[in-house]
């Protein structure tokens, strides 16, 4: 590639970077803790762009919402094609999606439907094709004090994750799964709403028997005037919210989510990576992928911690050198004010412990695994009175 191609490629990324930040869309999928990349906007800037299980939005440079509620673009995104592979999951297993930055005042529901494809390839299938059925749901947390706690206040707080199980009846076979949320910060105003559905194709395993018959498409899903689209969040305060769309399958989750406690040192793919990865992962925070670009099922090792080269044994203190004296008070109670007064009596203050203790130093080692990944070494001593 040229020069002049690169620059190209990176101004293209950094205006596409700079207009998406504001919004958000899926980027990764957990599958029972078996990581997958999704879709990424700047996929378009790679030659080629990686095979993913999410749908594409190529002609689109924007992680925006969808404007018209019954027209194609609300099925799967706006401009949205078909997704090359499958997230791999068995039928009662947990799914979690990976939003990018969410913006805290974008309060709204999140909801999850499902269709099967007709032909038994998602990856050519028809988008008008799909018949979705509601398989989760969750809206209004709490409504006071207003705009209130939404089930998209509970994604950001589980790092941007929002957990979901699948229903265990579903039959094997190949679908496409539909997550969203619909932003409510401006549905008082008439078209206000915003919907931002995100598309997946998975492969679901199992031995369940339902086939998901009778679904509709996601142009009849809702319209302008439904009362969960069209409602002030502000005022009066909200006792209750009806979540839009068709009615929940029987045995579908009311409450959408199972947010396990987030890692607030856990990191993710940066987005846009390029590389179709999958990894184990032990928390709803985002994993670090560990798989190879190309080769998902082969996943590199990643290092353990060290264990300690030495046995160390605990330093025990006396009672009275632990137990602190109670802090001096003033009047009152209040703290004393000014400077400590000096030793009377001409007593003098008790002489700096030795530089070097008499007794040899036990040490031992630990290594970090961290983004710094450097050894550390502690050296503890033990001294006696």
């Amino acid at each position: 590639m040229s020069i002049i191609s690169k620059n190209v490629a990176l101004a293209g990324a950094l205006a596409l970077a700079s207009k998406a930040a504001a919004h958000g869309i899926v980027t990764g999928i957990v599958a029972d803790g078996q990581y997958n990349l999704g879709y990424d906007p700047a996929f378009q800037y790679q030659r080629p762009p990686p095979t993913v299980a999410g749908w594409s939005i190529p002609t689109v440079q924007d992680r925006g919402f969808v404007t018209d509620l019954n027209g194609p673009d609300i099925i799967c995104h706006k401009s949205a094609t078909p997704g090359g592979a499958y997230v791999k999951i068995a039928a009662g297993g947990t799914l979690e999606f990976q939003w990018t930055e969410w913006p805290e005042s974008h309060h709204g529901p999140m909801i999850d439907y499902l269709a099967p494809c007709p032909s038994g390839d998602c990856t050519s299938v028809e988008k008008t094709d799909l018949k979705f059925i509601k398989v989760a749901e969750a809206g209004l947390v709490n409504g006071s004090p207003a705009p209130g706690k939404w089930a998209s206040d509970d994604m950001i707080a589980n790092n941007n994750t929002w957990s979901v199980k699948v229903p265990a009846d579903i039959a094997p076979g190949k679908y496409v799964w539909r997550h969203e949320t619909i932003a409510l910060h401006s549905s008082h105003e008439e078209h206000g709403a915003q919907p931002y559905p995100q598309c997946v194709n998975v492969e679901i395993t199992g031995s369940g028997t339902n086939e998901l018959s009778g679904g509709i498409s996601a142009t009849e899903f809702y319209s302008w005037t439904d009362p969960g689209i069209f409602l002030n969040i502000y005022y009066p305060a909200l006792t209750s919210y009806e979540i839009p769309g068709p009615p929940l399958m029987e045995g579908g989750s009311s409450d959408g989510s199972e947010p396990s406690t987030p890692s607030p040192s856990s990191t993710g793919p940066p987005y846009g990576n390029s590389t179709a990865t999958s990894t184990s992962t032990t928390s709803a925070g985002r994993p670090r992928p560990t798989g190879k670009p190309g080769g998902a099922d082969k996943p590199t090792t990643t290092t353990a911690p060290v264990e300690a080269t030495e046995s160390v044994k605990p330093i025990t203190k006396s009672p009275e050198a632990t137990e602190q004296p109670p802090a001096p008070t003033g009047s009152a109670g209040e703290p004393p004010q000014g400077p400590p007064s000096p030793p009377t009596g001409g007593s003098q203050p008790p002489p700096p412990p030795p530089s070097k203790p008499d007794t040899p130093a036990v040490s031992f080692t630990s290594t970090f695994t961290g983004r710094i990944g450097k050894p550390t070494k502690f050296t503890c001593y033990l001294e006696e009175d």
